[in-house]
């Protein structure tokens, strides 16, 4: 059963844990011992277990140090929501299988910590909310198919990040990153806009407040914020990974994904979520493009060689008066051809107009929204609200706490008034169909392409409406100093070449750097 928080309930929790830690001697330093782990900022998952394996660190400790860590930097970022209670005791439990257990046959996830953005359920102590107060309270049936197999990997669940509230499906006028019960969060570097919406996941691992997290995406919403927190996302094929147990906007779009420092991380937290989930059919076809031994063996220093990549310079690399960024990204398309890839530039989308024309994505994500929301809700065990109806009548009626005076909520409001799938949809999702098939798919086997490049997360419309899958990687910062990565996208199943691209590009260049704060 989810408890019920006050919304005071992390402030009360950050202060009992400083007093906590100030009564213990343990410090990231207390565990230098020889060459040994020294500390969590910008510690990866291949670090941490190798400080498991020569016991230079425990899950216990791990896990204390990003708690002092999220106490520290959270109330000012706001990129966790929840911490999880019982979090110490699943270090307890994974330091002591790792005792008891043979040696490599444990996952690289075991006695590893890990952030949920707020749409995905547990069956815990935790709240699964979508960062609403609607449903604080709420009791859910499962774990998300995806916890379910993080538990099995012995990941713990570290607890959950904030994100742009209803997953950036309330309102058009809402923030990047905001919530009701989480506020707005910021991005470390630029303490603005994080983009959104599993904008908690990414403030949470470029902040080192965790190790991993995992987001969501419908359309841009791992890109983004990666881009944004300068970190590595997977948007993977929408059906890799399960979705039930997410809150929903739609199946059609809806993909789970890992948001972590490094392309190895990511890959990690990849190959322990993906494969069939008999609460979500679409794992059952999809999983047929899941390698034999996993995703881990496309980590290669090399995987940029031969590889073909598209430049479709109009409209992705319409940086305007912005020198800096346009010296960055052909600076890394250099790279890309030194490092043996095969770059195929000046490509056209043939459909181009008419995909980022076209208002056929509204138009299906708002009946899709209102069949699968009402669906998602009415199957709970216990929720104070059963349909998106009740969604709109609770923010009526609790408008101050939901802001919604200041931020309406439109997307809501439109979605309510649809019908299910009409006329109207049948000829958009047939659209989409078609833009996508005479659009991106043409141009990626015409060309015969690996992946397509580009800067941002200005891709993540043509990869949301086909399904299909984009990484991005850290690439360097803009005029103003804000982050940005370089995503690759490519066609459905696509996973080991983008890896081998994203891995390649990302030891080539290193670009990632841990935010510095001032306060």
């Amino acid at each position: 059963m989810a408890t019920k928080y006050s919304p005071l309930s992390f402030t009360v929790f950050s202060s009992l844990l400083l007093i906590l830690l100030a009564t213990t001697s343990f410090s990231a330093q207390a565990i230098k011992a020889g060459h040994g782990f020294s500390s969590i900022k910008e510690a990866t998952v291949h670090d941490i277990q190798l400080a498991f394996k020569q016991n230079q660190l425990s899950s216990r400790k791990l896990v204390e140090l990003y708690l002092k860590q999220i106490s520290r930097l959270n109330p000012v970022l706001k990129g966790v929501l929840e911490v999880n209670p019982d979090a110490l005791y699943q270090a307890d439990k994974a330091d002591h299988e790792r005792k008891s257990k043979a040696p490599g046959s444990l996952s690289p996830l075991h006695g590893i910590p890990i952030l949920l953005k707020d749409n995905i359920a547990t069956k815990d102590k935790l709240n699964s909310t979508a960062g609403s107060y609607a449903l604080l309270g709420s009791v859910v049936p499962r774990d998300a198919g995806v916890v379910t197999k993080l538990r099995k990997a012995g990941a713990i669940i570290l607890g959950k990040a904030t994100l742009s509230e209803w997953s950036n499906y309330r309102s058009n006028r809402a923030p990047n990153g905001w919530s009701a019960r989480g506020g707005k969060g910021k991005s470390p570097y630029t303490m603005g806009d994080p983009c959104g919406s599993s904008s908690g996941p990414a403030i949470s691992v470029a902040a080192n407040m965790a190790a991993v997290s995992l987001g969501t995406e419908t359309d841009g919403s791992i890109l983004c914020p990666s881009s944004y927190n300068l970190v590595v996302g997977i948007k993977p094929t929408v059906g890799l990974t399960s979705r039930a147990g997410v809150i929903p906007i739609s199946p059609r779009q809806d993909t789970v994904g890992p948001i972590c420092r490094t392309v190895a991380d990511a890959v990690y937290v990849l190959d322990a979520i993906v494969g069939i989930d008999h609460y979500d059919n679409a794992t059952i076809e999809i999983s047929q493009y899941i390698p034999k031994g996993g995703y881990a063996q496309f980590l290669k220093a090399d995987g940029l060689q031969a590889k073909r990549v598209g430049i479709v310079r109009d409209p992705f690399y319409n940086f305007g008066n912005d020198t800096i960024a346009t010296r960055t990204v052909e600076q890394h398309l250099k790279t890309l051809r030194k490092q043996g890839t095969i770059l195929v530039d000046n490509l056209k989308l043939a459909n181009m107009v008419e995909i980022f024309g076209s208002s056929d994505e509204g138009t299906a994500l708002a009946a899709e929204f209102k069949i699968y929301i009402n669906a998602y809700l009415k199957e709970l065990v216990a929720s104070p609200v059963r349909s998106l109806a009740d969604l709109i009548a609770f923010n009526k009626k609790n408008s101050k706490l939901e802001m919604l005076e200041e931020y309406g909520q439109d997307q809501f409001v439109e979605a309510e008034a649809t019908n299910g799938i009409g006329n109207a949809e049948k000829a958009a999702l047939a659209n989409l169909a078609k833009l996508t098939r005479e659009g991106f798919v043409k141009l990626m086997t015409k060309t015969k392409l690996d992946a397509l490049v580009t800067p941002g997360s200005s891709v993540s419309y043509i990869l949301a409406i086909g399904g299909f899958p984009g990484v991005i990687v850290p690439a360097g910062y803009d005029s103003d100093g804000v982050p940005f990565g370089l995503s690759f996208g490519g066609l459905k199943g696509s996973e080991p070449k983008l890896i081998e691209i994203a891995y390649g590009f990302e030891q080539a260049t290193k670009i990632r750097k841990p935010p510095k704060f001032k306060f």
